[in-house]
């Protein structure tokens, strides 16, 4: 069955990653995938702003980062969550954190829906 961009869009909570908005993210998921290097965990630790500018990164996009805002990383500046996650080597965020925060719960409030079967 073939779904329409905007049966997509229809469904709460869903956006639609597509051609444009990976190439908005690619500066962020650049700076995300430098992340498996030891030496930028360690330069983000010392000098945070100084590794997101090498990067070209925006002042939103820093805020974004700052803040651990999640969503809007994904929904408006196109990162990709298989390479943000690498972030979480850094902040000691795990994927769990992520996913509790694309829903909008509580680190607790999500793993008890993993527990649930039939969770969505």
């Amino acid at each position: 069955m073939s779904q329409s961009r905007e049966d997509a869009e229809q469904i709460e909570g869903t956006y639609v990653f597509d051609g444009a908005l990976s190439r908005k993210g690619y500066r962020l998921n650049k700076f995300f995938f430098s992340l498996n290097r030891a030496e930028n965990r360690m330069a983000f630790k010392e000098d945070a702003e100084a590794l997101m500018d090498r990067f070209g990164l925006t002042d939103r996009e820093k805020r974004w980062i700052h803040e651990k805002d999640w969503l809007a990383l994904a929904r408006e500046g196109g990162a990709n969550i298989y390479v943000m996650y690498k972030m979480g080597s850094v902040t000691g965020d795990s994927l769990q954190h992520i996913g509790a925060a694309f829903r909008g719960q509580s680190l607790d409030e999500f793993l008890n829906t993993r527990k649930v079967q039939g969770a969505r």
